[in-house]
């Protein structure tokens, strides 16, 4: 179930972040639920998955935090969050937990 829990986690923070910085034009506000939500993302990774995996998933979660502001540009504000949330959460669920829980996704 940890591997859903951070999943859910990853997509709160992506789509959390962006809808609190919209809805308040706070962004140190924005960055506190993407943080909160990263960082709890990362401790579930780390715990069902290992350091490695964990790293590379918070450096996905990080990197499509970052990816989406030029892309925003290109295809609109909201679709690029929906979608690097989307490669996130993809990406989550394959490598979030250890493969002898791989019945999780089953």
């Amino acid at each position: 179930m940890s591997r859903i829990a951070s999943t859910a986690l990853a997509v709160t923070g992506l789509l959390g972040g962006y809808a609190t910085g919209r809805a308040t034009k706070k962004r140190p506000l924005a960055a506190v639920v993407l943080g909160t939500a990263g960082t709890g993302a990362f401790l579930l990774w780390k715990k069902d998955a290992g350091t490695t995996k964990a790293i590379a998933l918070i450096s996905a979660y990080l990197g499509g935090f970052g990816a989406s502001h030029p892309l925003a540009k290109k295809i609109g504000a909201w679709p690029a969050v929906n979608s690097v949330t989307a490669g996130v959460a993809i990406l989550s669920l394959l490598l979030g937990g250890s493969d002898k829980n791989q019945e999780e996704l089953s």
